[in-house]
């Protein structure tokens, strides 16, 4: 009898696990240019403070090495590299034409940043190598999240941080708000701006698909992190998770 292939979402569909890393590849691929405008305009610049606050939050020192995964074009590196100039910066992401963007970017900034093409399922890391892990607006586009989290603990030091920005679910009430505004802002707004308005939509429903607080909380502790916390933005329309590795 025929083995049933294993289905992971995508968005509000069900593909096949081998399916969903090129499909995901497609749809950073076509925003790749405008990404960075586009969150801009979808948060207001909100997403900026977020960011900051993320920062602030892990507080890295120059003395730190830190794998930033899933980092595309570098929001999170540089500002920790703005926060402690010494620290060796790792940026991962499995999409080449974000890490373009990225290294662009870079170009007009100081800062130890390295860019790597790397899964962030499979990193080509070295085991306990970094003192902290940072992963913002990555974590839900993965096909495996637990494979993430437990390279997240192989690649940390012991005493190493892990911190995870992401949307989460937001307040009752500002939940339906917010339902309008991504079905029918976003995908908008990606026509006219990025040119594909079929790529904002997935991530709209990308995240409605993604682990509330508590339940990617369990998941954070599932891969051995102790003292998990999280901390709710704007009302928990993102959410901050960090976990050490003891």
């Amino acid at each position: 009898m025929a083995t049933k292939e294993r289905t992971v979402p995508f968005g509000y569909r069900e593909v096949g696990e081998d399916e969903k890393p090129a499909l995901v590849q497609g749809v950073f691929s076509s925003v790749a240019r405008r990404y960075d405008l586009m969150n801009d305009l979808m948060s207001g610049g909100v997403h900026r403070i977020w960011k900051d606050l993320a920062v602030d939050w892990l507080s890295p020192r120059d003395d730190w090495t830190v794998v930033d995964a899933a980092g595309g074009t570098g929001d999170i590196a540089f500002r920790i590299a703005a926060r402690a100039p010494g620290a060796a910066i790792t940026v991962c992401d499995i999409n080449e034409e974000m890490l373009e963007q990225g290294r662009a970017r870079a170009a007009k900034r100081s800062g130890n940043i390295t860019w790597l093409c790397a899964d962030a399922e499979a990193l080509p890391l070295d085991d306990g190598m970094a003192d902290a892990f940072t992963i913002a607006f990555g974590i839900r586009n993965v096909t495996h999240i637990d494979r993430v989290l437990g390279e997240a603990f192989r690649v940390l030091k012991p005493g190493g941080r892990f911190l995870c920005l992401e949307f989460s679910k937001p307040a009752p009430g500002l939940d339906i708000l917010y339902d309008r505004y991504s079905f029918s802002v976003l995908p908008r707004l990606g026509r006219m701006i990025a040119r594909d308005g079929e790529a904002y939509r997935y991530l709209a429903e990308s995240i409605r698909r993604f682990p509330a607080q508590k339940p990617f909380a369990k998941m954070i502790e599932a891969a051995s992190f102790a003292q998990v916390k999280f901390r709710n933005l704007s009302g928990g329309i993102a959410a901050m998770h960090s976990g050490w590795k003891l």
